[in-house]
């Protein structure tokens, strides 16, 4: 059997106090299925800037990169995912749907009422236990 293909991204888990940034996806096997906005890595592209460029091209939003939560590893039946979770807030609370369906934001007590993407499913333990500490941000 051959090796699966990776798929290398980005995903940002935008945090607003005591709330997380969600989406559901608005296409393809997994439409309505929710997960944290980024997209696949280009070539010659750090992690954070594929983050900047895929939510101003996804939700026409600037936000500031923070840092690495964790790198998820799943297998899910077409491809190998490698997904680069950075924490990232909103530069300001504006943004347009331009490929997700809906838009959220969750706080800790809501982030089992949507339907998690596998990959990102394997996040919201470690953020829920975030949501309830304050996140140094870098500044």
């Amino acid at each position: 059997m051959p090796d699966k293909k990776t798929i290398r991204v980005a995903a940002a888990v935008i945090k607003d106090n005591d709330r997380v940034f969600a989406t559901a996806r608005g296409y393809g096997g997994y439409k309505g299925w929710w997960e944290f906005p980024g997209g696949k890595i280009e070539i010659g592209e750090t992690p954070q800037e594929t983050l900047v460029r895929e939510i101003r091209e996804e939700l026409a939003a600037d936000i500031i990169v923070h840092e690495l939560i964790r790198t998820i590893e799943y297998d899910y039946p077409e491809f190998h995912l490698s997904m680069d979770c950075f924490w990232a807030e909103m530069i300001n609370r504006e943004f347009i749907l331009k490929e997700a369906e809906e838009a959220r934001w969750l706080a800790k007590e809501e982030l089992d009422s949507v339907k998690w993407l596998p990959a990102d499913l394997e996040l919201i333990d470690l953020i829920r236990g975030s949501l309830d500490k304050t996140i140094d941000c870098g500044d």
